[in-house]
């Protein structure tokens, strides 16, 4: 019968690997932190294009085509969103996966070394992307919601 690689484990071993996954567990905290703003958001353009589908029924043609050219822009942000909070939420579990290793890894005193670098590099390339598809979607946003002209001339006169 072959001994567990965790026989003999010390208290000591298990602390310097619990050390060991401390800072990745503030990486997650940070990317949980983005998460709950992305989700936020979600539900905000959501609620907007629900409303919209609500009331557009009782617009005029001019109101109507304002209201469904308003919900194409919500369906291309909520995609948008939705595709930054899978990439930050796999960046997540990237993250918790390098917890793993190096947890697994310290106390079986294996070399771990190369699966911890491939996955924590996977995890800032998924977060780089979930950060940069936010920002387009900030962006589609912004240009979205000017006020229109002809109400600014308008209140000018």
């Amino acid at each position: 019968m072959n001994p567990s690689p965790f026989t003999g484990v010390q208290i000591a071993d298990i602390g310097h690997a619990v050390q060991l996954a401390i800072a990745p567990v503030f990486l997650i905290a940070g990317i949980g932190a983005l998460l709950n703003v992305m989700a936020n958001r979600l539900g905000r353009v959501v609620d907007r294009a629900r409303a919209l589908e609500r009331d557009i029924t009782g617009y005029d043609e001019t109101m109507r085509a304002r209201a469904m050219a308003e919900l194409v822009v919500l369906d291309r942000r909520m995609v948008l969103v939705h595709w930054a909070i899978y990439a930050c939420v796999s960046s997540a579990l990237a993250v918790c996966l390098v917890i793993g290793v190096l947890f697994v890894g310290d106390l079986a005193d294996a070399a771990v070394g190369t699966i911890v670098a491939a996955l924590f590099i996977a995890a800032m390339a998924l977060i780089v992307a979930g950060l940069v598809i936010f920002l387009i979607e900030t962006g589609i946003a912004t240009r979205s919601v000017r006020v229109r002209q002809e109400i600014l001339k308008r209140e000018v006169e």
